[in-house]
């Protein structure tokens, strides 16, 4: 994973998890790697991977079973939460470059079509 040295390490380890989730690469009760094995797999510090954990738990992600283990929670409507926050985030990000950018909405929902309809024709040639 390249980190972006403008946001703290355990955001970014918390968000790939997170991500995880949303596109069911990892599915509720699915048991999460060990803190050291967290480590190893995100090349981070073992101390970091506790802080990734407690964010996670904190966010109502997922919960440790002592002497088992981390596992996704097994909330239903988890994946659609996680998924419209993260969908929001992104959402507020891109719109508030854009204004700096100096576009205006129906600028920037145009683009967005036109967006859309390269992707569409790109994938019927394909």
């Amino acid at each position: 994973m390249n980190y972006d040295a403008s946001i703290p390490i355990y955001l970014q380890v918390v968000t790939a998890i997170r991500k995880d989730i949303a596109s069911g690469v990892l599915r509720a009760g699915d048991k999460l790697p060990s803190g050291r094995d967290l480590a190893i797999r995100y090349r981070i510090n073992p101390n970091t991977s506790v802080r990734v954990y407690q964010v996670l738990e904190q966010e109502g992600i997922c919960h440790t079973k002592r002497g088992l283990g981390t596992f996704v929670n097994e909330d239903p409507g988890l994946v659609d939460r996680i998924r419209q926050e993260m969908a929001d985030e992104l959402l507020a990000y891109f719109m508030q470059n854009m204004r700096e950018l100096g576009f205006t909405t129906e600028e920037i929902t145009d683009m967005i079509r036109e967006e859309e309809n390269n992707d569409a024709g790109k994938q019927s040639n394909q």
